[in-house]
């Protein structure tokens, strides 16, 4: 374990053992990257709410967490993806699926191209093009390049085969490719994330979040 997921799952530990500047260190680390993939299933207007829900959960149930800081970023998006869920329920909406998964059995290949095209994007503007992929792509792509878990892990949190998950990114990733070859303007920038927005409506910050998590650890 090296660099940034070292520090990472120390400060989750440290979290867990109550130090609210660490889970500020976890939330600032996790947080833009877990609010563009609630983007994809929810829209942006709804975003910032649905990602504030999933926080206070995390927060209320860190104790009961265990493991490194993939294995963190893994269960952080399993919450959100289940929040973002019954969001949509709770608003009578259905996600969009694409695509069946019995059709992505097939081990995908290597693509250089696919690559780069998520490179060449700012996150803002790769989202708005994520957004226009089937769903069981956006989730793989969002997933796996933008939230940055391995195959296995998203795998777990969407509830598939890992062969059918690299299949779908990989799927995405091509789709990418092809549209920012349509739409090159779209490259203005490598990589950066999204600056975290003021919070809206009963969005939450860190802050938030860990004061509400010391209130829960002392009703518990």
């Amino acid at each position: 374990m090296l660099g940034d997921d070292a520090e990472l799952t120390a400060a989750v530990r440290a979290a867990q053992g109550g130090d609210e500047t660490a889970f500020r260190t976890v939330y600032r680390a996790v947080h833009p990257r877990l609010l563009g993939y609630v983007r994809t299933l929810v829209g942006d207007p709804d975003a910032e709410d649905v990602a504030s829900e999933a926080w206070l959960q995390i927060a209320r149930d860190l104790e009961r967490f265990s493991g490194d800081a993939d294995r963190f970023r893994g269960w952080a998006a399993r919450i959100a993806r289940n929040r973002a869920l019954d969001h949509i329920r709770m608003r009578g909406r259905r996600p969009v699926i694409g695509g069946d998964e019995t059709e992505l059995t097939a081990r995908a290949a290597e693509s250089d191209t696919a690559g780069e095209a998520i490179e060449a994007l700012a996150t803002d503007s790769a989202l708005s093009l994520i957004a226009r992929l089937p769903q069981d792509q956006a989730e793989a792509v969002v997933l796996r390049v933008v939230v940055g878990l391995d195959a296995k892990t998203a795998a777990e949190t969407l509830g598939k085969r890992a062969g059918a998950v690299r299949t779908a990114a990989h799927r995405g990733l091509k789709r990418l490719a092809e549209l920012l070859a349509e739409d090159p303007e779209s490259a203005d920038g490598r990589g950066a994330l999204p600056a975290q927005r003021e919070p809206r409506g009963r969005a939450v910050t860190s802050a938030t979040v860990t004061h509400t998590r010391s209130r829960t650890q002392k009703d518990m």
